[in-house]
């Protein structure tokens, strides 16, 4: 019960946070998918490097357990595709499109009908899926840190060098 509060509670934080950010306007959606505005790119990738830091350090403070989904090249290829088309056609991408909703524009609706939809083909035709697709380029449960043989810290603080070097380049581009 615990964790469905939790991820209540997050979840609400985030969607007001994406309303905050203005992240969830069609015209930041049209804008990131022209590459004309990185708002939603550089509220995304603070959020990353921000959960980067806290889930590794709650790990090392023994307060929680990762669990690494495999690397299968197949399916992270082919759901990118599904996902950029979606998010191509709407003009939000799934969490935007919620906010969307939530904030009474019923386009949205359309995105939320197409990934249940989406669950539902892909639910049906999993057999299939994990006899093919996800059969191709499976790396299994890899990491960067892993791969490179080095401590998790000094990776984490290359992306947060290498973000804030980005953040710098778009304020410049005026993006």
């Amino acid at each position: 019960m615990n964790e469905l509060v939790y991820g209540a509670v997050t979840g609400i934080i985030f969607g007001f946070l994406l309303q905050k950010a203005r992240v969830i306007r069609y015209d930041k959606q049209l804008g990131a998918l022209r590459l004309m505005d990185m708002t939603i790119v550089k509220f995304m990738l603070s959020t990353v490097l921000v959960a980067m830091v806290g889930v590794y350090l709650l790990y090392d403070l023994g307060m929680v357990k990762l669990s690494i989904k495999p690397t299968i090249l197949g399916g992270n290829i082919l759901g990118g595709l599904i996902f950029g088309l979606g998010w191509g056609l709407l003009g939000y991408c799934p969490g935007t499109q919620l906010g969307a909703l939530g904030e009474g524009r019923w386009d949205a609706l359309w995105g939320v009908l197409g990934m249940l939809v989406g669950a539902a083909v892909f639910a049906e035709s999993y057999p299939l899926l994990k006899a093919t697709v996800l059969t191709w380029g499976d790396f299994g449960k890899i990491t960067i840190p892993g791969i490179l043989g080095i401590n998790h810290w000094i990776v984490i603080v290359l992306f947060i060098v290498a973000g804030l070097g980005l953040f710098r380049w778009f304020e410049k581009k005026g993006l």
